[in-house]
């Protein structure tokens, strides 16, 4: 089989690298293009020491012409970017991976509330594809433009969907608290990211509203049919990598929740179900596409305790990306993903 060329758009930062760690060992695509236009003209390996003998492209100042010559193409750009960009792409038959939150939130006034700004291509957005590939894949599979989910959405998702689904707990108080590393900042400059000021410390931030919070409602809410309620509280951990979600729902059904993630998840290649009483950790899963989940029901009490662990950077951002790819291309689902999480 010829291999695909894929083509990257702005691929300098965090999401960026892992998205060409992952493209550059891919059994079946070859990376051709990378753009960045404060970086064009400077070798991807100067900047990302770890592809040295690996990748031996520059980055070139972003070219509608020769994108479109690709088989896809990725948007690893900042929010409001691929939206500019992605229309004249999608016009000329080509398939787009966005990364950022251009295209995830159906509802435009809700997406411009949040982000800000005013949203260049709202028709587009009713067409894109939620790149969830255990609730959309066979969406996924034929579609011309995929919205990549957010990191912490991946985490929440994945591990309230299969007891919402289900219609097993109360769906007004739902809680997600959850922990990310450094890394899901991004690597622009910023004092608050500092070895200094993030290093041996532990804090809250966005407790009146993260940008994720509508898109983790829109997924749970089109899970259970009905409106959520949700508190969700992210938090910042002096790691690099990975997110540790702490869910809470409130029983009002007996089940087997434990056989019920199961059955759930069985066939899915990178959700993990631990076995009861487990405590996964953002290490298991560090540089690897897998999202490990435990259940946990204190005191066997009335509330369901939800642990769920993702890297950042693969599940919940670039490997998420390239199992879509994957899926639109009639790949292996784990083509390029099967690496195993780093220890220690």
């Amino acid at each position: 089989m010829a291999k695909k060329k894929v083509a990257i758009v702005g691929g300098t930062g965090y999401t960026g690298v892992e998205l060409l760690r992952l493209l550059a060992g891919h059994p079946n695509v070859e990376l051709s293009i990378i753009t960045s236009r404060s970086e064009a003209g400077r070798s991807v390996s100067e900047l990302f020491p770890n592809l040295r003998g690996r990748l031996d492209l520059c980055f070139s100042e972003p070219d509608t012409a020769l994108l479109k010559r690709c088989d896809l193409i990725f948007f690893a750009t900042p929010n409001g970017t691929a939206m500019q960009q992605v229309p004249a792409l999608i016009a000329a038959g080509s398939r787009v991976i966005d990364l950022a939150a251009d295209f995830r939130i159906k509802d435009i006034a809700v997406w411009e509330r949040w982000y800000g700004m005013q949203h260049a291509c709202p028709a587009l957005v009713a067409e894109a594809v939620y790149g969830l590939p255990e609730v959309n894949r066979d969406a996924v599979r034929s579609a011309q433009l995929v919205a990549n989910p957010g990191c912490y959405v991946t985490a929440v998702t994945l591990g309230f969907l299969p007891l919402l689904e289900q219609n097993v707990v109360s769906v007004g108080n739902l809680i997600a608290n959850c922990v990310s590393g450094v890394s899901g900042a991004g690597r622009g400059a910023s004092v608050a990211m500092l070895m200094g000021e993030a290093g041996e410390s532990f804090k809250a931030y966005g407790v009146p509203g993260h940008r994720h919070l509508p898109e983790i409602l829109q997924n749970l809410s089109h899970a259970t049919k009905q409106e959520v309620g949700l508190t969700f509280v992210p938090h910042l951990a002096p790691m690099v990598r990975g997110i540790h979600a702490t869910l809470y729902a409130r029983i009002t059904e007996a089940a087997d929740y434990q056989a019920l993630y199961e059955a759930r998840y069985q066939h899915e290649p990178f959700v993990d179900v631990l076995p009861p009483g487990a405590h996964p950790e953002t290490r298991s899963v560090r540089g690897s596409n897998d999202c490990r989940i435990s259940l946990h029901r204190p005191q066997q009490g009335n509330t369901l305790v939800v642990l769920s662990v993702i890297d950042n950077l693969v599940k919940g951002a670039a490997g998420q990306a390239v199992q879509n790819m994957n899926l639109m291309l009639g790949f292996d689902e784990r083509a390029g993903l099967d690496s195993i999480a780093l220890l220690p």
